[in-house]
């Protein structure tokens, strides 16, 4: 486990490591730019550098923790992808179920296969299933994370490749969105970002704006319309109120 700096979130948790690309929003994953320098540094859970690999030891690790916990499951893999054995994904949700006092986010770019066990997966309250919709190619991922039985659902429109004009927000409680960073990241429109706002206000919805992005992602910041956009779900506010 490590303290994260992605805004939305506070630790990052990865009983699972490495992925391969589904998508178009996987073109410059940050996870596997990653992984090459975990690997260079002989850090024996990338010895095998992207290949998808299980950590069983990682499984005790949430029991560890003293305070309460908000934490990005699996920030360097996909636990919905297809070389992750089911029986290790139900130990997964098993240790999440285990520990209610933390908040465990998950999120997928697989959002068939997810469909297609959500039904054996126990749904503790503090476990909050996302999809990845970096444009509108994906948007089906919604449709299948809205059938599942998560208590909080929410997307990551990130890195944000295009319009998403038509969002069915039907079920979904949270809505984040940032613009792609690294060498050569490709450009978000502001109209794009400003018509996700919309919609999430016309629905009710929370709206996280995590950054521009860039080649200099620091200096663009995460203002939008001169504000910083931190909405989370009404149900991590409630609790911790």
């Amino acid at each position: 486990m490590a303290q994260s700096s992605i805004e939305w979130t506070e630790m990052t948790w990865n009983p699972t490591t490495g992925c391969t690309k589904i998508s178009t929003g996987c073109k410059f994953c940050y996870a596997e730019i990653m992984s090459k320098r975990l690997q260079a540094m002989g850090i024996e859970k990338y010895k095998d550098n992207f290949e998808v690999r299980t950590h069983q030891d990682s499984l005790l690790i949430p029991y560890t923790w003293k305070h309460s916990k908000v934490v990005f499951v699996n920030s360097m893999s996909d636990l919905f992808h297809k070389d992750i054995p089911f029986d290790f994904i139900k130990k997964v949700f098993e240790v999440m179920n285990d520990n209610p006092q933390h908040v465990f986010q998950v999120l997928t770019k697989r959002a068939e296969r997810l469909f297609e066990v959500h039904k054996e997966l126990r749904w503790s309250h503090n476990i909050w299933m996302g999809v990845s919709v970096e444009n509108e190619s994906v948007m089906s991922r919604i449709d299948f994370l809205r059938e599942t039985k998560a208590k909080v659902k929410f997307l990551s429109c990130e890195p944000l490749l295009g319009s998403l004009p038509n969002l069915n927000l039907a079920g979904i409680d949270w809505v984040i969105v940032g613009g792609e960073s690294g060498h050569r990241p490709r450009p978000m429109n502001t109209d794009w970002v400003l018509e996700i706002q919309e919609q999430c206000k016309d629905s009710e919805v929370a709206f996280f704006f995590k950054q521009w992005g860039g080649k200099n992602k620091k200096e663009n910041g995460r203002l939008l319309n001169g504000k910083t956009y931190d909405e989370m779900p009404e149900v991590l506010l409630q609790e911790s109120a």
